[in-house]
């Protein structure tokens, strides 16, 4: 199950213990980065683009729920 990013106007709640703010992401991206490597051969990312990412899952931090989260409105962004 494949959970949608929080919005402006939303924001990820646990289902089960109500927790509003630590989770554990699991995402798959899909990036082009564009990499500059120095004289010494170190490498260092100075341009990157998203091309696509996908939530994979979402782990509640304080319960340990897996895929138990949903998306509500945050708090004043209905007015």
């Amino acid at each position: 199950m494949t959970v949608p990013l929080p919005t402006a106007t939303t924001r990820w709640r646990c289902t089960l213990c109500g927790n509003l703010t630590r989770f554990d992401v699991t995402r798959s991206s899909k990036v082009v980065e564009y990499i500059h490597l120095d004289l010494a051969g170190e490498p260092k990312v100075e341009e990157r683009e998203v091309v696509s990412e996908t939530i994979e899952s979402v782990r509640c931090r304080w319960c340990n729920a897996v895929d138990q989260v949903e998306l509500v409105d945050r708090p004043g962004a209905g007015s």
